[in-house]
């Protein structure tokens, strides 16, 4: 079963839940495809055992075989490739790797060769169990490769926990995708709501089964749950904020080592989702 764990903004409480329901079960691996600002890796602290680069491909133009006719810009929405007046000029940063300027191409100017463009990491995390994050290169400016192939080395993993990249961006349509059900970290804000909403309308786009965990409940107001009432949409838990959680997370440790009132949270959230046997 595959499980994102996703959220509308950052500092929601998203890679909290992520680690610490990772944690609680005896039988997962967790993937962090927040690949722009990866850290469920700083309260697991795994053994890494391998390293993987992650390659794209970008346009290289032959200017002997180039006429500068202009499709090849015509086609690209990114600007990654652009005639000037003497040749063509290529910014392999802004390439998405589609291959379609090479296919515009009428005399065949265009090949495509490889650029590094961020690293995956496998530990060991306990007994039995796999974590994995990707890490985009400065700079690059999508990191959906990554994150497709970490979904793609887990896709027959048992249970499968995705910790996903905040908001609606392409990043986080590619990490929910596909997902059996999707939890949404959400805090009782008016920010928090309006952020949550977004997230709310992406998922009945893909068609996703999603409940919310209501993080620092005690804080804010009430509208967060008015919303989840008149949508019919499951609230999961509430988590209230503690000034000694917010110590322990600080300090880079799990919340479920310290407190029972989190680990009888995670445990509810695991009943919910997954049931009775993986509790």
């Amino acid at each position: 079963m595959k499980i994102a764990i996703l959220s509308g903004k950052g500092g929601t409480g998203k890679t909290t839940l992520s680690v610490n329901l990772f944690s609680s079960l005896n039988k997962v691996t967790l993937i962090d495809a927040d690949v722009e600002e990866p850290n469920s890796h700083l309260f697991l602290k795994g053994n890494t055992y391998h390293e993987e680069d992650i390659n794209k491909q970008y346009p290289v133009v032959d200017h002997d075989l180039c006429t500068l006719c202009g499709k090849c810009g015509e086609f690209c929405n990114f600007n990654a490739i652009i005639p000037a007046k003497k040749k063509v000029l290529v910014f392999d940063d802004l390439c998405h790797d589609c291959g379609g300027c090479k296919l515009v191409c009428p005399t065949n100017a265009i090949s495509y060769t490889d650029k590094a463009i961020g690293k995956i990491f496998y530990q060991s995390v306990g007994d039995n169990k796999q974590f994995l994050y990707g890490r985009l290169t400065v700079g690059e400016v999508s990191g959906v490769r990554i994150i497709e192939y970490l979904k793609n080395v887990t896709k027959k993993e048992e249970v499968l926990l995705i910790d996903s990249p905040p908001g609606t961006s392409c990043s986080t349509v590619a990490a929910i995708e596909g997902s059996d059900y999707c939890i949404i970290a959400a805090e009782p804000t008016p920010f928090g709501l309006s952020d949550m909403r977004m997230v709310v309308e992406l998922l009945r786009e893909q068609k996703l089964d999603f409940g919310v965990v209501v993080n620092k409940s005690n804080l804010g107001n009430d509208d967060i749950y008015k919303y989840l009432e008149e949508e019919g949409i499951e609230l999961l838990e509430n988590i209230d904020f503690r000034e000694e959680f917010a110590k322990i997370i600080a300090r880079g440790e799990l919340l479920v080592d310290h407190s029972e009132y989190v680990r009888n949270i995670m445990n509810s959230i695991i009943k919910k989702v997954l049931g009775e046997t993986y509790a």
